[in-house]
């Protein structure tokens, strides 16, 4: 990608990191029983569960090793979810793929395709996200659509009228991320609050209620929050202090909160997680990362998806998964957990009867991370364009008044931009560029998420950051 307009650093700040050259998969995706990746030349690969065609390879029948998806290129981000996929390309369209039933898919109909179609309908979109039934996708002026299935309100349209083209949801405005759970739907708005709308049982909406609403509303007490999960009947959020927050039901322990009281209908925290970097839900258990690179696991244990080393034993409260550090990213299906390395390899543990490990086995149980060989190509370039084994560190983020860019290019930084939300172009950094660490006053600035493009001699990038 060489394109320097707004658009792509919105597209790239949602999906990537810099990564090494030894990286083999970039993004991954975990769906009800199958994983997806998009590898370093900008295709997907998919194991697991092909039912509905949600591998996209063309056909129907399941595969316990990566499978190629059927003539998609240039992808930047992936959704897997009950047995529908999504992806979103470079150029801010949309494909789906797999079950069909409530219009998922978003084709103006309701037939299921084992390869990927265009949901044509939308456009300038620059994030993803879905729950069992359903789609979402964030446009770049700050507005949410959804389509599929709205028995529970979960399009948020003010309607339970399902539908198989994108609608737009009520009265948001100022997103800056979506997810959904099983039949939920959650935004992030630019703020740091949290709207959430659809099925409400166990409290998974946290507003207090459990009614079930087809509109957003605003999460109850939270404020800073930079990422957002959805789990099967849970919403999971990630404050700015690096504390985790969850909401809903409560059966395997997926509040996390060393209780046992059976839902909650506000957040409660996560105990013992400090310095948390991303979030990810499966179906009733969740994952989070450290700063540490280590993994944690809470809930849900019945095929050792928790990656601790046991089979049925849940828990309220989080453990750490055996064996692994280094971890770049995280991601969680329906009862499986997956974890990509920043030395580019790539672990799946948990149930595994559809093939969903990918190790070439379909084998119930794996209670310990099993990594995954053979995924994708060797790579040449990354995604963004930087063809050099190098790193940008931007910290503290978030930050406050000022941060510190640190890297270790050997290339020259022409410069540095810092965009808002809007895609406006706030600031423009030209001194002290051939420094190895950079100090940046952002004290001017006003609270919310931000871009910062890197031009180099050698290629771009972006890294995101959140001014609190």
């Amino acid at each position: 990608m060489k394109s320097k307009i707004y658009r792509s650093v919105f597209l790239f700040a949602f999906a990537i990191s810099t990564l090494p050259k030894s990286t083999s998969a970039q993004i991954i995706a975990g769906g009800n029983y199958y994983t997806l990746a998009i590898c370093n030349d900008s295709t997907v690969k998919t194991w697991g569960s092909n039912v509905s065609g949600q591998l996209g390879n063309g056909s129907t029948s399941d595969s316990n090793i990566p499978v190629q998806v059927s003539n998609l290129s240039g992808v930047i981000a992936i959704v897997g979810e009950g047995n529908h996929s999504l992806a979103l390309k470079s150029d801010s369209t949309v494909w789906c793929w797999g079950l069909n039933t409530w219009g998922q898919l978003g084709t103006a109909n309701n037939t299921s395709s084992n390869i990927p179609l265009l949901v044509n309908t939308i456009s300038d979109v620059i994030a993803i996200g879905g729950g069992t039934n359903h789609s979402l996708a964030l446009k770049n002026n700050g507005s949410v659509w959804a389509w599929g299935q709205n028995l529970k309100g979960q399009l948020g349209d003010g309607s339970n009228t399902d539908s198989n083209v994108p609608v737009q949801v009520s009265g948001l405005s100022g997103i800056i991320a979506v997810a959904g759970g099983a039949h939920h739907s959650i935004a992030l708005k630019n703020d740091g609050t949290v709207w959430t709308w659809g099925f409400n049982d166990s409290g998974r909406l946290g507003n207090g209620t459990n009614v079930d609403s087809n509109i957003p509303a605003q999460v109850s007490g939270l404020s800073g929050i930079i990422a957002i999960a959805g789990t099967g009947a849970g919403t999971i959020v990630l404050k700015n202090d690096g504390t985790v927050w969850s909401c809903g039901t409560n059966l395997n322990g997926q509040l996390g909160d060393g209780t046992l009281v059976p839902d909650s209908y506000t957040p409660v925290q996560v105990s013992g997680l400090s310095g948390i970097t991303a979030i990810a839900g499966g179906f009733s258990h969740s994952l989070a990362l450290k700063n540490t690179g280590t993994v944690w696991a809470w809930g849900d244990n019945g095929a050792g998806q928790l990656g601790n080393g046991t089979i049925q034993n849940d828990t309220n409260n989080a453990i750490q998964v055996t064996g692994l550090s280094g971890v770049a990213a995280i991601a969680g299906g329906g009862t499986h957990s997956i974890a990509f390395k920043n030395d580019g390899t790539f672990f799946v543990w948990g149930y595994g009867n559809n093939g969903q490990i990918g190790n070439g086995t379909n084998t119930n149980e794996n209670p310990l991370p099993v990594q995954i060989t053979g995924l994708c190509a060797p790579l040449t370039t990354t995604i963004n364009d930087i063809t050099e084994e190098s790193f940008i560190s931007v910290y503290p983020n978030p930050a406050h008044d000022r941060i510190v860019i640190e890297h270790d290019l050997t290339n020259q930084i022409n410069e540095i931009k810092l965009f808002d939300i809007t895609g406006k172009n706030v600031k423009i950094i030209t001194e002290n560029l051939s420094a190895k660490k950079i100090n940046v006053n952002v004290s001017d600035l006003a609270k919310g998420l931000y871009f910062l493009h890197f031009n180099t001699s050698n290629g771009n990038t972006v890294q995101k950051i959140v001014i609190d």
